[in-house]
């Protein structure tokens, strides 16, 4: 299929600040640390309806959308296998590979299903959900939805997602 047309959406607003650690193979991790991030979304289609692929008024405060829930929370990878995460109501108490532990309060943390939260990651959660909010407020598919997920200024990571007609249940890991 020949993708012929695409929008591209990056607004001031498609930004969070949020705090993370990875954690790496060996079972290291980061510092706990935080960045203010951007989010730059481009997504195409192989032929235009009513003249558009898509209409920025209604793709604009999806991406917002998502942008928001991530803000202002400590991010956590969900699908790490190195990490243990118990719920200790009213807080997640965390075991970490490298034999430390956390306590969170729960609503100040978000447990993402990913394997850890690099900025490559995040750019394809962040893909995911925007297909699926598409969809379900839509019912329109994109060929495929490029995210750009910048860390800080200058350094940023790239996801494109092909959109699957399909169920959007049926995810790869993240």
């Amino acid at each position: 299929m020949s993708i012929d047309f695409a929008i591209k959406v990056y607004k001031q607003y498609f930004n969070f600040a949020c705090s993370h650690f990875m954690i790496f193979a060996d079972g290291s991790r980061e510092p706990l640390h935080g960045h203010n991030y951007r989010v730059k979304v481009k997504a195409d289609a192989p032929e235009l309806e009513g003249d558009m692929v898509f209409d920025f008024l209604n793709i604009k405060p999806l991406v917002r959308e998502l942008c928001d829930s991530l803000d202002h929370k400590l991010l956590l990878q969900g699908e790490c296998p190195q990490l243990i995460i118990n719920d200790e109501e009213p807080n997640w108490r965390l075991e970490l590979p490298d034999q430390t532990m956390m306590s969170l309060p729960k609503q100040d943390v978000l447990i993402l299903p990913i394997l850890n939260t690099s900025a490559e990651r995040l750019a394809i959660y962040l893909a995911q959900e925007l297909e699926d909010k598409v969809y379900k407020k839509y019912s329109f598919r994109f060929a495929q939805i490029e995210i750009e997920v910048e860390e800080t200024p200058g350094q940023s990571a790239v996801y494109l997602h092909r959109c699957k007609e399909s169920d959007p249940s049926q995810r790869e890991l993240l």
